[in-house]
């Protein structure tokens, strides 16, 4: 793969992770000419088969599979990578094993950026810790890439939407505040395609307006920067940025 080409290797848990909350920003960076990749470690198989159910139990590692590369299309991104982990086990695994398997990854895309989950997993979920450390851990090792970013949703969002699930950071620790106006057709596009999650996802069924409130604007913290002046995001965002 082309080393010229700037490239971000997103790593999440599982499928609508890459959409909820960086969707709208993954597409604009990969329509600014960035080779944006997904990672995922699960198939999902633990979540909702949707209410009412679209699909058995069994059938959901699939389903759930084949919404996910829905989703990455309709934002504009590579064909997701699946890791084929069970969901709700991750810490279960051996994170060197995880490790390993993300720092492949990194040997073949080359990419300057990672984006993943923070310390606390932004809801709590054991699997989204356990990648993020992983994913934290892949950055350590490879110099390769310059700068680590995390999801975050800021306090004052938080409080706004009485979101008592969501760990969220106070505003004075977000690094890029992204609005996502421009990439909103694509992103409600791709959350269309977890059509097994919506009924798990509270604000799926709220008016527009409330939605826009929290799926239109996307919050990163910057958690690692060797280089600062080859980290692309904040000069490819800037004109998203408020």
């Amino acid at each position: 793969m082309a080393r010229d080409r700037p490239a971000l290797l997103a790593i999440f848990a599982h499928p609508d992770d890459e959409t909820f909350r960086p969707g709208g920003t993954l597409a604009l960076l990969a329509r600014h000419g960035v080779g944006v990749h997904v990672l995922t470690a699960t198939r999902g198989q633990a979540g909702s088969c949707g209410d009412p159910p679209l699909c058995s139990q069994e059938e959901l590692p699939a389903v759930r599979e084949r919404e996910l590369r829905c989703a990455c299309a309709a934002l504009g991104l590579e064909p997701p990578r699946l890791l084929d982990y069970q969901d709700g086990r991750l810490p279960e695994v051996d994170p060197e094993e995880i490790t390993e398997h993300i720092l492949e990854a990194v040997t073949e895309i080359h990419p300057q950026v990672m984006l993943t989950f923070g310390p606390d997993g932004l809801s709590g979920h054991v699997d989204h810790i356990a990648i993020g450390r992983c994913a934290a851990q892949a950055y350590a090792r490879s110099n390769e890439i310059v700068a680590l970013y995390t999801l975050a949703v800021p306090r004052s969002l938080a409080e706004q939407l009485e979101m008592r699930q969501v760990h969220s950071v106070p505003d004075e620790q977000i690094t890029l505040a992204v609005d996502v106006t421009s990439a909103w057709a694509g992103k409600r596009a791709a959350m269309a395609c977890h059509m097994t999650q919506r009924s798990s996802t509270p604000l799926m069924s709220a008016p527009e307006a409330q939605q826009r409130l929290f799926f239109g604007r996307e919050f990163y913290v910057r958690a690692a920067c060797r280089l600062p002046d080859r980290d692309f995001m904040p000069q490819m965002l800037k004109e998203y940025v408020e």
